[in-house]
């Protein structure tokens, strides 16, 4: 079975198109990632500095895996001037 992430960044004030912009330049990268099902990006159609991305994975542990990479390749500091507080990490289990 899948593994099924949402992480939400909140953006700073008139921050969101650019910062969707730029996850869009790099999630080539994330879906060629061992165990990356899919990836999709998302604006919220009432508040555009709030981005989503909705992740599927093999397993938990793929996601992991991907996220310490990115931490470590320096991500969260390349992304830390867009955002208006820490992005938010929702792991989902299937309800039915």
């Amino acid at each position: 079975m899948s593994h099924t992430v949402l992480i939400e960044f909140s953006c700073a004030e008139g921050k969101g198109p650019e910062f969707a912009g730029v996850l869009r330049s790099v999630l080539p990268d994330t879906r060629a990632y061992e165990g990356c099902e899919l990836v999709e990006t998302y604006t919220d159609q009432d508040h555009p500095d709030t981005v989503m991305l909705w992740e599927k994975w093999r397993a938990k542990e793929d996601q992991e895996s991907y996220l310490a990479w990115r931490v470590e390749g320096g991500m969260m500091e390349a992304i830390g001037p867009f955002m208006a507080a820490p992005p938010r990490f929702v792991h989902l289990s299937a309800a039915d």
